[in-house]
């Protein structure tokens, strides 16, 4: 018999190459440009601050050299937030009317405002800062009546201990940064606006105390009345203070503003008293906070990493060596002149090393070895 021929076999044909959409590895930047805090402006709120209050106790340069920082943070940020609602718009503006998340938005506000303080003061651009300015009030009027009007309308809704914290109080700030920079430019401006941004600087003034006393009463009830882990002590709730501060500031520069709108001269003993009272307020604030720091990474071994909500907490220092300082000046409390450098101190301390690790953290994104917070 002839010998058979040789057992011969064809090849399975390859697997054709799946090119569908998720078979496809995405980009390593997308998971940390979706997963974005909402609250990365303040960032800029941060710095601003500490530049401006770096400038009044005289320290020129570095106030100007974080003032151009701060001008390219303002920039990068926005073309990253609005690359991440381009890309990712269910997240972007679900975020926006999430209770927990959504409040964070109102640090783009205030971004706003304090960059337009710091064109004003620093660069004596009036034209930037007054556009800066009309930015913030488009900025702001959106966000409060879209934000809170979600809250109201919603159906679904979370419990008050799981919802609320001191990240809502941003909305205060935001409204404050509108009376700080409207007192601002009313301060350098001539004739016809000087009277109207005074207004308008006194009523963001009066509304932001309103909203302040509503919302810590319910943070004061759930920090009280329901249970509390470190996990829940997140930064924002520096923001306690800082909402105090920043009306300080506020109520400062109406005061020193009194002789340009007969107005505010009238209203010179409210505004005394108010300023005072919210300085006060913010003061009491600061021992109860470092009480509860103490107890969240002392005796709970609540570890140290990277959150952009540690901004919310450089912030309030800022702010309150800010306010001070210019307190002082608005009503002679010179025995309170020790105050403020203590205060900055703190402040560029805190900045530091927030930036630092902020700058850690990105270095190893990119390097893809740790996930965005």
């Amino acid at each position: 018999m002839p010998a058979s021929e040789p057992d011969r076999r064809v090849p399975a044909p390859a697997a054709p190459l799946d090119l569908s959409p998720a078979a496809v590895v995405p980009p390593w930047w997308q998971g940390p440009l979706r997963e974005l805090s909402p609250a990365y402006f303040g960032l800029v709120m941060a710095t601003g601050i500490v530049s401006l209050a770096s400038d009044m106790m005289g320290h020129p340069l570095l106030a100007r050299v974080l003032f151009a920082l701060n001008a390219a943070q303002y920039f990068v940020l926005w073309l990253v937030y609005l690359l991440r609602a381009a890309r990712f718009p269910r997240r972007f503006f679900g975020d926006m009317i999430d209770h927990a998340r959504g409040p964070g938005y109102f640090t783009l506000v205030a971004a706003t405002g304090i960059l337009a303080g710091q064109f004003i003061l620093l660069r004596g651009d009036l034209t930037v800062g007054f556009a800066l300015w009309v930015l913030a009030v488009v900025l702001w009027v959106g966000l409060t009546y879209t934000i809170f009007t979600a809250f109201t309308v919603k159906k679904e809704k979370p419990p008050l201990d799981r919802s609320i914290s001191g990240a809502w109080l941003l909305a205060v700030v935001a409204t404050q940064a509108l009376a700080v920079s409207s007192a601002l430019l009313a301060a350098h401006s001539g004739q016809p606006y000087r009277l109207e941004l005074n207004l308008v600087a006194l009523s963001m003034w009066l509304w932001g105390g309103m909203l302040y006393i509503w919302m810590m009463s319910l943070i004061f009830y759930r920090y009280s009345f329901f249970p509390f882990s470190p996990d829940d002590l997140s930064p924002p709730y520096w923001i306690n203070m800082g909402a105090m501060a920043i009306s300080t500031l506020a109520g400062s520069l109406l005061i020193l503003n009194a002789p340009q709108a007969p107005y505010l001269v009238s209203l010179l003993p409210f505004l005394k008293g108010f300023t005072v009272f919210y300085w006060a307020t913010g003061t009491w604030w600061i021992p109860m906070l470092l009480l509860l720091g103490v107890w969240r990474y002392g005796f709970q071994r609540f570890p140290f990493r990277y959150d952009p909500l540690y901004w919310g907490a450089i912030f309030p220092l800022g702010m309150y060596a800010a306010c001070t300082w210019q307190m002082n000046h608005a009503m002679g409390f010179d025995f309170l002149d020790f105050l403020p450098p203590v205060f900055l101190y703190a402040a560029w301390l805190g900045w530091l090393l927030t930036f630092t690790a902020m700058v850690r953290r990105l270095w190893r994104l990119v390097r893809g070895r740790a996930a965005f917070a």
